[in-house]
C-alpha cells in the first residue's frame, strides 16, 4: 500500500486528536472524576495510535500505546487521577505534537520516549507512589471471568441448557491478546470468526460493539456453544496470532444449574469489564452477533443511506480556493459592468438575464467567501493548554476566559496570527499577573484572570488580551528604555502614558529582571508588532496602574470581495464596508456644532464628531458651492462612533478588494482599492482608522 497519499489526512487528523486530547485533559483536571472525560481521552489517544501504526511511526504508535494503558485503568475505577499522572499525560502529548511536527517537516516521528514511556509504566503498576501492583494492575477476572461477568439472562441460560442437552459442549472462554498488540480488535475478530466456523456465542463480554472498537482492556470472555472438545478449541485459538492466552471453564447441566442459582442470589450484578449494559438478548444471540469486518459495515451504511458525517466532508488545498477567489472577483467586475451596459440599453431580456445572474452569482458569491472563513477558535482552542503550563511553571494561578471564538476570519490570517497571540499571552502572564502573595497583598484574588476576545468590527476583526495584573509600570520602562538608548532622558520627561506603552514594542526592549524559559531574552513584543503589520493589521495597548493591560490587535477580514456604500466626495468615489455603517442621512449645516475647534453633531442623545473627507484626502472643491443640506454617514468602532460628511450616497454595490500594493501600504485611512463597473477606481475607506 502505498502510504505517501495518506499522509496529509494522518497529519490533519492527527492534529485534531492532539488537541482534543489537550483539551479534554485541562478539563478533566477540573473535574478528575468526570470518567466520561477519560473515555473521550481514551478514544483520540486510541484512535492515534492505529493510524501511528499503520502508517509506520512506531514511536507514536508505542507511546499512545501506553497512554492507553494508563486511561484504560482509570476509566475501569482501577486508578485515580492525581498532579504525576497528569504531567505525566501532558508530557506525553507534548511529545506526541513534537513527533507529528516533525513529520510535518519530512521527517520520520522518530523520538526518544523512552522516559515518559518508563512513567507510564511505572503508573500501571503502580511503583511511582510505590503501591503494591495489585491495585493498578488490570486484573483479567474482572475484564472477562469472574462471578459477576459470568451473568446471563434467561434465554441466554435455556439456549446453554438445550444445546448441553442435545448433546454440545458449552464454555466459559477467556481470551487474551498480547501487551504490545497494536490492533486489538482486528484479533478479535479473527477469533470471533473461528467462533463462527466451530459454533456459535452466546454471549460476550464486553459486548460485540465495545470490541469491535477496541473499548476493551487485553481480555474479553465469551459463552460459546460448539461440537469442538476443549483442548482442540483452546489450540485453535491459540493459534491466532498476538494472543496471548486462552482459557475455558466447560458446562454440563449441573454446573448450568449452580451458575443459574448464583444469578438468582445477585440479580443486581453487571458485567465489570462492559462499559455500558449488554445488549438484549436477540441482539446478543445468533449469527447476527458476530463481528463483521469494517468493509461489511460501511457496505451496510451506504445501503441505508447513513454513512458517518466525516464521509460527508472534504479538505480542500489553500491555492485552489486562493484561485477561485480570484477567478470570482473578476467575474464579479464584469457583472457590475453588464448592470450598467443593461441600464443603458433597455432591453428586458438582457435586464432579466442580468438580473438572474446577479442573483446566482451572489448566491455563489456567499458560499466562496464562507470556504475562506474558519473561527478563531482553531487558535484559540491551543491557548488554555499554554496558560495552565505558563502560569504553572510561576507559581502563579491564571484563568484564561475565551470570548467570541467563533468569530470568523480569513484562513491565512488564522494561520499567521497564533504565534503573535501566544506571545501576548505568556507576557500577561508573566509581566502582568502578579505572584500571588503580591495579588493578597494589594487585595486581589490570588488567582487571575486573563480575557482573550474577539469580535467584528468593520471589516476588520479585533482580538484583545487583557488581564488583571499590576498594569505597565512608567518608570521601570522609561528607565529600561533610556539604558538601552531607545529614548533620551529629555524625551522621557515629555512623553504621555500612551507612547511610553508604545515602547513595550521597540526591539529588543524587555523589562524582564532575569532571563527565563518564558521572558527576559529581548524577543517578544517588537516581533508581534512585526508580524501584525505584515498582515495589515495594527497592535496597541492600554494600561492602567494596579488594574491591568490590555493589548488590542486589529486585523483585515483580507476578503477580496466586500458589501460596500459607494460615495462621492466632490468628483472622487469613495467605498465605505456596509459592516461598518449605522445608517445614513442629511443634515442641515445650523446642526453642526464646534466644540474646542472641532466640528461635532448631535445623534440620538450622544455627541459625535463630524469628519470631513474632503478635508482629509485633500480632495479638490472645483469650485463647488456650499449646499444648505450635506450627506452623512454615521460609522462604527466598537461602542464608539463618527459621522463622515460627503457630497453624495452612490449606492450599495459588491465589491472586490485589492491591494495597493508595498509602495502605497502606508495611507492613511485606506484599506485598499476596487474597480467599478465603468472603470474608474475608488479608494476603499478603512473607518477605523477614522475613529479616535
Amino acid at each position: 500500500m502505498e502510504l505517501n497519499q495518506y499522509l496529509s489526512m494522518f497529519i490533519d487528523e492527527s492534529k485534531d486528536h492532539l488537541q482534543a486530547i489537550n483539551e479534554n485533559l485541562l478539563a478533566l483536571e477540573q473535574s478528575p472524576e468526570d470518567i466520561g472525560i477519560v473515555q473521550v481521552i481514551f478514544r483520540s489517544a486510541h484512535t492515534l495510535k492505529g493510524m501511528s501504526a499503520t502508517m509506520g511511526f512506531e514511536d507514536l504508535a508505542k507511546l499512545t500505546h501506553e497512554m492507553e494503558n494508563v486511561l484504560d485503568l482509570v476509566r475501569n475505577d482501577k486508578l485515580s487521577m492525581n498532579p504525576f499522572i497528569f504531567d505525566c499525560l501532558f508530557k506525553s502529548t507534548d511529545a506526541l505534537e513534537t513527533m507529528v511536527n516533525d513529520i510535518i517537516e519530512g521527517g520520520t516521528g522518530q523520538a526518544d520516549v523512552s522516559d515518559i514511556v518508563k512513567s507510564l509504566k511505572s503508573i500501571v503498576t503502580g511503583d511511582y507512589e510505590k503501591q503494591p501492583a495489585a491495585s493498578a494492575a488490570p486484573a483479567p477476572a474482572a475484564a472477562g471471568g469472574g462471578s459477576s461477568a459470568m451473568q446471563i439472562d434467561e434465554f441466554q441460560y435455556s439456549v446453554l441448557v438445550q444445546s448441553v442437552s442435545t448433546g454440545h459442549n458449552a464454555y466459559f472462554i477467556e481470551v487474551g491478546v498480547r501487551e504490545d498488540c497494536v490492533l486489538k480488535a482486528a484479533r478479535a475478530y479473527m477469533v470471533f470468526d473461528l467462533f463462527e466456523q466451530n459454533g456459535e456465542v452466546i454471549k460476550s463480554v464486553p459486548s460485540i460493539q465495545d470490541i469491535e472498537q477496541e473499548k476493551f482492556d487485553r481480555v474479553f470472555s465469551v459463552f460459546y456453544v460448539t461440537r469442538l472438545p476443549q483442548a482442540e478449541l483452546e489450540t485453535m485459538i491459540g493459534n491466532v496470532s498476538e494472543i496471548d492466552s486462552v482459557k475455558s471453564i466447560p458446562f454440563d447441566l449441573e454446573s448450568l444449574k449452580e451458575l443459574k442459582e448464583q444469578k438468582q442470589e445477585k440479580p443486581a450484578a453487571a458485567p465489570a469489564a462492559s462499559e455500558k449494559p449488554a445488549a438484549p438478548a436477540a441482539a446478543q444471540s445468533g449469527p447476527e452477533a458476530h463481528p463483521a469486518p469494517p468493509a461489511q459495515t460501511q457496505a451496510q451504511a451506504a445501503k441505508t443511506g447513513h454513512l458517518p458525517v466525516a464521509n460527508r466532508t472534504i479538505r480542500v488545498d489553500i491555492d485552489r480556493l486562493d484561485l477561485l477567489m480570484n477567478l470570482f472577483s473578476e467575474m464579479l467586475i464584469d457583472r457590475v459592468r453588464l448592470e450598467q451596459l443593461a441600464s443603458e440599453i433597455r432591453r428586458q431580456d438582457l435586464t432579466e438575464t442580468v438580473e438572474h445572474m446577479a442573483r446566482v452569482s451572489s448566491d455563489l458569491q456567499n458560499i466562496v467567501l464562507k470556504l475562506r472563513m474558519v473561527p478563531v477558535d482553531t487558535v484559540f482552542n491551543r491557548f488554555p493548554r499554554m496558560v495552565r503550563d505558563v502560569a504553572k511553571s510561576l507559581n502563579k494561578k491564571v484563568d484564561l476566559v475565551i470570548t467570541g471564538a467563533d468569530t470568523e476570519l480569513d484562513r491565512t490570517v488564522v494561520d499567521e496570527i497564533g504565534d503573535p497571540l501566544v506571545h501576548l499571552l505568556r507576557n500577561s502572564i508573566d509581566h502582568g499577573v502578579e505572584p500571588i502573595d503580591d495579588r493578597l497583598a494589594a487585595g486581589k484574588a490570588e488567582t487571575g484572570t486573563v480575557w482573550l476576545r474577539a469580535f467584528h468590527s468593520g471589516n476588520h476583526v479585533f482580538i484583545e488580551i487583557e488581564d488583571d495584573g499590576r498594569g505597565i509600570n512608567r518608570q521601570k520602562v522609561l528607565q529600561t528604555a533610556i539604558k538601552k538608548n531607545i529614548v533620551r532622558e529629555d524625551q522621557a520627561e515629555r512623553m504621555t502614558d500612551d507612547e511610553v506603552a508604545a515602547l513595550l514594542f521597540a526591539s529588543g526592549f524587555s523589562t524582564a529582571d532575569k532571563i527565563s524559559d518564558i521572558s527576559g531574552r529581548g524577543v517578544g513584543l517588537d516581533v508581534v508588532k512585526t508580524k501584525i503589520e505584515s498582515l495589515g493589521g495594527v497592535v496597541t495597548v492600554e494600561s492602567k496602574p494596579g488594574k491591568g493591560t490590555k493589548f488590542s490587535v486589529q486585523l483585515p477580514l483580507t476578503l477580496s470581495i466586500i458589501s460596500a456604500m459607494l460615495i462621492r466626495v466632490n468628483d472622487e468615489k469613495y467605498a465605505i464596508p456596509l459592516s461598518s455603517i449605522v445608517e445614513t442621512a442629511a443634515i442641515r449645516k445650523e446642526a453642526i456644532r464646534n466644540l474646542q475647534g472641532a466640528p461635532f453633531l448631535d445623534y440620538r442623545n450622544a455627541v459625535i464628531p463630524l469628519v470631513s473627507l474632503e478635508q482629509i484626502y485633500q480632495v479638490p472643491n472645483n469650485g463647488q458651492r456650499s449646499q444648505d443640506e450635506t450627506e452623512i454617514v454615521i460609522i462604527k468602532k466598537g461602542d464608539k462612533m463618527a459621522a463622515l460628511s460627503v457630497s453624495e450616497l452612490i449606492g450599495q454595490q459588491e465589491i472586490v478588494l485589492k491591494n495597493l500594493g508595498k509602495y502605497l501600504s502606508n495611507v492613511f485611512a485606506i484599506s485598499g482599492a476596487t474597480i467599478l463597473g465603468d472603470g474608474q477606481v475608488a479608494l476603499i475607506l478603512d473607518t477605523n482608522a477614522l475613529i479616535k
